[in-house]
């Protein structure tokens, strides 16, 4: 994103009588090799009559030579620009392979071209003293370059200076002080006695006051500021000319604007010729405006922009509600520390000291911002190929009409703090959940360690390697393991309650059902799953299935729904009309069918029998019952997925054709 500006010079004379000019040289105008870009350009001059050419200097600068054929009382030159301000970096270049370090020589081609930048000027005593003070041992050019003009920034003090020139190099070494064009050429110079080929830079500089104010270093203009200024540029075989501002300390950015560059200073002049002897007032003005600017980080829409975009919003959203479209977004925030941003735990790392702390510490923040009594939810996030653990995910929820769903904060657990929790209090916690749901707490189970996934990892470690002695500071699944060898795989690691939501009634209760697993108790693979996952497993997998669904008590007569997961009968009478369509049992036609007992899913003793099952044609296709998708534990928008993903089939002849919905949620 970039910044457009307008940019105003104007430079006056005003002679106590009629005086002749002799014909002026003008270098107001941008390089070619500038890298901020110029959209428009105007030079206007007086007084007219004048003739004006425009030409190239034996540098490649844009030079407008101007004729007066009249005496005149004054001389003025204006200049109007239009630029894009875009971000550049001054280290975007490669060096050839023999330059990438200093010292180096140049080709012999390319050292005769250069001769000129290689001119040295007198040096007196104090020159010579720097000269030799710089380190000549090998070193890389970029970091060379870029501590020598660093150094001559802190050596010379920046001070305004009206006289016209420049200084020698002996005069601003002992002065110790000199404004920027005096830095700029003694940096030249400097460049050149090492052996390296520099030119003198005339240009703009165009500073614009910050967004927003640096947490360290200097703070920059308190406003929009640009002016004439100097500086060096060094040439790097493989980069060309690079710019080194002295006055700074920096290297030539976006805000420097090059207008001419050449040997020496006088060569570089922004105006240059001669006047009849006579009294002058010199007077000039600069000034730089933003005429557009793209919204940013720093800097986001105004007011205006913002009302607008609020009203179009307003416009989609009810040209969405008119056509009963609704939208959903998923996805969670990101965001990076301040103090450590290029740290690993913001960066690759899945967890780290301070990650957990400043996320909680935020997601508090947002709740109170949003409104009073917000629900804080802390639990599993995404889970990324190749990391032992899944990375956390901090929710908040909330009431749109203000109702607070959590009253006590100090009731939320803090991740910093150890509890102490064990299988056992996740044991007493399933059982008084039950309780207080008005469930048998015979359906809590205790979870156990795979005893087999903890084969296959002890099978992948090598012969010499003692699991139990695993250094707890290495890697995470590293220390699971250890830990997991060390206590066994007898111990349970916490308890399951089956639960599932009566959604479909007028007063919604809960339920659960026994689980029947592979062995007499539960088991995870490994524990640092939630047991959600094992609820939402498939059949194939092999995971547990509930033999049956019992309401609580209270439940209205003829309310439990039979699931198609289960493998007896649900209690009380036939299912009642549930709220909005009328819906029929599954497994059979007619208002008045009844549900269809299944068959018993016991060990199998014998070959399983082969059954031939085809896609029936649309014309033998039947009809999906409408408690096909009732499943257990669905939500409602997982029912309404449910009922999108019903797969038909059609059994043998000798049998009743049936559909069955397969769960994919």
């Amino acid at each position: 994103m970039s910044i457009r500006i307008a940019l105003h010079h104007s430079t006056r004379y005003e002679y106590d009588r009629p005086v002749l000019l002799s014909p002026q040289s003008i270098r107001l105008r941008p390089a070619v090799h500038s890298r901020t870009p110029t959209t428009s350009y105007a030079l206007r001059v007086e007084p007219t009559p004048h003739f004006i050419n425009w030409q190239q200097d034996p540098q490649g600068n844009f030079l407008a030579r101007v004729v007066f054929p009249e005496r005149t009382r004054h001389f003025a030159v204006e200049v109007d620009l239009v630029a894009e301000l875009t971000v550049v970096n001054p280290f975007d270049f490669f060096l050839e392979p023999n330059a990438e370090s200093i010292p180096f020589s140049y080709a012999p081609a390319l050292l005769r071209e250069l001769a000129p930048f290689l001119a040295l000027e007198p040096s007196g005593p104090a020159m010579q003293a720097l000269v030799a003070s710089i380190d000549r041992r090998e070193t890389r050019s970029v970091d060379f370059l870029v501590a020598l003009n660093h150094q001559l920034q802190q050596a010379i003090r920046y001070l305004i200076r009206l006289e016209p020139g420049v200084q020698s190099c002996e005069e601003t070494l002992r002065k110790r002080s000199g404004s920027c064009r005096d830095s700029a050429w003694l940096l030249v110079q400097l460049l050149r006695h090492l052996g390296l080929a520099a030119r003198f830079v005339s240009g703009y500089l165009i500073q614009l006051a910050p967004d927003l104010k640096p947490i360290d270093g200097p703070p920059g203009p308190t406003e929009d500021f640009t002016d004439l200024h100097a500086w060096a540029e060094v040439y790097l075989p493989g980069a060309g000319w690079v710019g080194l501002d002295p006055t700074s300390g920096l290297l030539a950015g976006e805000g420097h604007l090059p207008l001419a560059c050449a040997p020496d200073p006088a060569s570089a002049a922004p105006v240059s010729g001669a006047v009849e002897r006579c009294e002058a007032e010199f007077s000039h003005t600069m000034t730089v405006t933003r005429i557009h600017e793209a919204p940013r980080v720093t800097k986001p829409y105004t007011d205006e922009d913002w009302r607008a975009i609020d009203q179009v919003g307003k416009a989609v959203d009810a040209r969405l509600a008119a056509g009963d479209v609704r939208l959903t977004m998923g996805g969670e925030p990101t965001f990076v520390s301040i103090d450590d941003m290029d740290g690993e735990e913001w960066t690759v790392a899945a967890d780290g000291p301070a990650k957990r702390r400043l996320a909680r510490a935020l997601i508090e923040k947002l709740g109170r911002r949003f409104t009073a009594g917000a629900l804080l939810h802390l639990g599993q996030g995404k889970w990324y190929p190749g990391e032992p653990l899944p990375r956390w995910a901090l929710t908040c929820y909330w009431r749109t009409d203000g109702e607070p769903l959590w009253r006590e904060p100090s009731l939320q657990a803090d991740l910093q703090r150890d509890y102490g929790h064990d299988a056992a209090a996740a044991q007493t916690f399933a059982e008084t959940l039950a309780e207080r749901l008005g469930l048998d707490k015979a359906n809590v189970i205790p979870a156990f360690e795979d005893p087999l996934h903890l084969i296959s990892e002890e099978q992948h470690l090598p012969v010499n390697l003692d699991p139990l002695a695993l250094d707890l500071e290495q890697p995470a699944e590293r220390q699971r393991l250890a830990r997991l060898l060390a206590r066994g795989a007898t111990r349970p690691v916490g308890a399951v309650l089956p639960l599932q939501r009566a959604w479909w009634q007028t007063a919604p209760r809960w339920s659960s059902a026994t689980w029947a697993t592979r062995q007499v108790t539960s088991t995870s693979c490994p524990a640092i799953r939630r047991w959600v996952c094992v609820c939402r497993s498939s059949r194939s997998s092999g995971s547990p299935r509930p033999t049956s669904w019992r309401s609580s008590p209270g439940m209205p007569p003829g309310r439990d729904r039979p699931s198609p997961h289960s493998q007896g009968t649900s209690s009380g009478p036939a299912p009642a009309a549930p709220r909005g369509p009328p819906r029929r049992p599954c497994g059979g036609s007619g208002a008045g069918a009844q549900p269809r007992p299944t068959r018993s899913r016991g060990p199998r003793t014998g070959p399983r029998p082969r059954q031939r099952t085809t896609r029936s044609s649309p014309r033998r296709r039947a009809r999906p019952s409408a408690s096909s998708h009732a499943m257990a534990g669905c939500t409602s928008s997982c029912r309404r997925s449910c009922a999108s993903r019903i797969t038909w089939t059609s059994l043998p002849r000798s049998r009743t054709r049936r559909a069955r919905a397969r769960r994919r949620c």
